[in-house]
């Protein structure tokens, strides 16, 4: 039988965007270790409800790992310790009895918290308004087999098109840089022949936007592949680089 853990947790806690902030420590025992982390704070909220006190914020949908809603920091690391895991795929034997865990809300200029660990990651959408998209006739849908795609290429594609949004990214540049969530979405769409005859353009307009946004600048450090839950490769900013510079000789404008 799985032995149940108790955990010391210290979660920032802030009301609104406008609001100072603070750490609140909470002791929670028996949880069980077989509870992906969100569940653990669910029992949090469950005990502050009961108590009458306000239940910590944060962000969830799927919890599947799949939709890029749930992120925080756990313990200085986006997502937490695991490599290639969401913070919902997250499970307490991870941590052992007794730990202490300190939660707090991703981290940048454009990520504007809500409340607690909730933030608004709609910066991340301005970008992907910005050119992550392809332009087409419109009609009925052209047979499957019309465009040839080298399946070397589809498979690259679809290993930046996992990305899903999520932020951790950010999170764990130094310099809060969305270069990778950036590069990824350019990327997936420059190695298919739909996405090809608007590539230079599309880096041009994306990176523009991520600036105007105030993302800071990629520094090489590689914290991004390093917690990315996807793990979507750096090599993909090497593709954005390329594109954008083609875009200094190849814009329409």
């Amino acid at each position: 039988m799985t032995k149940n853990i108790s955990v010391t947790l210290i979660v920032w806690r802030q009301a609104n965007s406008s609001d100072k902030g603070k750490f609140e420590t909470h002791q929670l025992t028996d949880i069980s270790k077989d509870m992906s982390f969100l569940e653990m704070l669910d029992v949090l909220n469950e005990e502050l409800t009961t108590k009458g006190a306000d239940p910590v914020a944060f962000d969830h949908d799927c919890r599947e790992g799949i939709c890029g809603m749930c992120g925080t920091v756990v313990n200085g690391r986006a997502h937490g310790p695991n490599k290639g895991t969401t913070l919902c795929q997250l499970h307490m034997r991870t941590f052992n009895d007794g730990e202490t865990i300190v939660v707090e809300p991703f981290r940048a200029r454009p990520f504007t918290v809500l409340k607690d660990l909730a933030v608004d990651r709609s910066s991340l959408d301005e970008i992907i308004m910005a050119g992550g998209y392809i332009s087409a006739n419109t009609g009925g849908a052209a047979d499957a087999n019309a465009i040839l795609v080298p399946q070397d290429a589809a498979d690259e594609a679809f290993e930046s098109a996992a990305c899903i949004g999520c932020g951790a990214c950010v999170a764990a540049c130094p310099n809060a840089s969305a270069m990778l969530f950036t590069a990824a979405k350019i990327s997936h769409l420059a190695l298919l022949p739909q996405g090809k005859p608007e590539s230079a353009k599309r880096a041009a307009s994306m990176v523009k936007k991520m600036d105007e946004l105030g993302f800071g600048n990629c520094g090489n450090e590689a914290e991004c592949e390093a917690e990315c839950p996807k793990e979507i490769s750096i090599t993909n900013i090497a593709r954005l680089n390329r594109e954008f510079f083609k875009s200094k000789f190849l814009s329409d404008e």
